[in-house]
């Protein structure tokens, strides 16, 4: 090790795979002057500052109603509700992914019918949802992994053909934009009939605790949702259909209206220590830089390697060893999780998905990373892979 990277070494403590701290002290006053302005006027469920930030967020992504809830679980079922599914009803989706994507088709009560993905971009493999399409099917479930968007064009051409409903689960790409086949550009989200997203503290549009939204262009379809958030109810006491208690509180509001204005400017900060990652690992062997959809831009919730050739549970030891975080997203498919081994799948169904388990690893990725740190971080893994 170097004496700049001996010295580097000796400050690294602080680290973080997202470094919210650091995010807030550069907002503080704008935040907490909006946290006060809730207490005071002690309106902390479905306060005006809800409906503030869901217009933001309306023109922020070009939408005509977002509709915020308690998470971005809460939305992805919300969302499965208000297309009126029935228990039996097949969703396509991938099974590479974090679980709440299934979890809620799951508890409705609908079939899961995996999909496996695209071995560079990890999203789901567009080409081969239409062979999964039989009677049964009545969705799919592209899932905007780690920053950047599915093949959107393909989706919804293959929904049109088959009258199905497009559900996008844009909870780790809220922001990017994607290129559509007219040229035009559309916000991740807005493109099938129904998208949701979670607002968890790591997102890259996060509030002080849980929360999410759904997002359509769909008046029948964002009504529906309004009424389900809200126990079913339109007007109160009075219960049309069944619905769940899920509701975006006041104070989350106000922390998510004030970070929205510097989203873009986080979005900015994240690509560009992508690409000093970029930079850095281009040339290397073992190391697999993640592919970009060129239709899609990439927002980069996380920044995930393929480590080939090299033991890449030891590699993520060795960086702890260095106080460097890095995180393994996801080490088990879904469909070789217990919970889910009721759906028949076996070991070998989904190769691209399972061998992703094997290789990925997640660096850190936020906006509030130094060069120094990007250097140090860097220069470790390749004085490892060099060994």
């Amino acid at each position: 090790m170097g004496l700049f990277f001996y010295v580097i070494f000796l400050f690294m403590d602080n680290i973080q795979m997202v470094d919210l701290k650091s995010q807030y002290t550069k907002i503080k006053t704008e935040v907490d002057t909006e946290i006060q302005k809730v207490i005071d006027a002690s309106s902390f469920i479905n306060g005006h500052k809800v409906k503030e930030f869901s217009k933001s967020l309306e023109n922020y992504l070009g939408v005509k109603h977002v509709i915020p809830c308690a998470n971005g679980t809460d939305a992805l079922q919300i969302a499965l509700m208000a297309l009126g599914l029935k228990p039996g009803d097949e969703v396509i989706t991938s099974g590479f992914t974090f679980v709440a994507t299934v979890e809620v088709v799951a508890l409705l009560g609908l079939k899961l019918v995996f999909a496996d993905v695209e071995a560079g971009t990890y999203n789901i493999n567009a080409d081969i949802i239409e062979s999964l399409i039989t009677e049964k099917t009545k969705a799919i479930v592209p899932v905007h992994l780690f920053g950047q968007g599915a093949e959107m064009n393909k989706i919804m051409d293959i929904a049109k053909k088959h009258n199905l409903f497009v559900v996008e689960d844009t909870a780790q790409a809220i922001g990017a934009d994607y290129q559509m086949d007219n040229n035009s550009t559309k916000k991740l989200g807005t493109i099938g009939h129904i998208g949701t997203t979670s607002f968890f503290p790591s997102k890259n549009l996060g509030c002080f605790g849980d929360g999410g939204a759904l997002f359509t262009n769909d008046d029948l379809l964002a009504e529906k949702a309004r009424q389900i958030i809200n126990h079913g109810s339109k007007v109160k006491y009075y219960h049309d259909v069944v619905g769940v208690n899920s509701r975006l509180d006041t104070i989350q509001a106000a922390v998510l209206d004030v970070k929205l204005k510097y989203l873009d400017d986080y979005k900015k900060a994240r690509q560009t220590a992508a690409k000093f990652y970029d930079n850095a690992f281009k040339l290397s062997k073992n190391i697999i830089i993640p592919e970009r959809n060129p239709k899609s831009e990439h927002v980069f919730h996380q920044y995930t390697l393929k480590i080939i050739g090299i033991d890449r549970d030891e590699l993520k030891e060795y960086l702890a060893e260095h106080k460097i975080p890095a995180m393994i997203y996801y080490p088990v498919p879904l469909h070789l999780q217990k919970a889910y081994i009721n759906l028949g799948y076996n070991e070998n169904d989904f190769p691209v998905s399972e061998e992703l388990c094997k290789t990925v690893l997640s660096l850190p990725m936020h906006t509030e990373l130094t060069v120094n740190e990007l250097k140090y971080i860097t220069e470790t893994i390749l004085n490892y892979v060099k060994k």
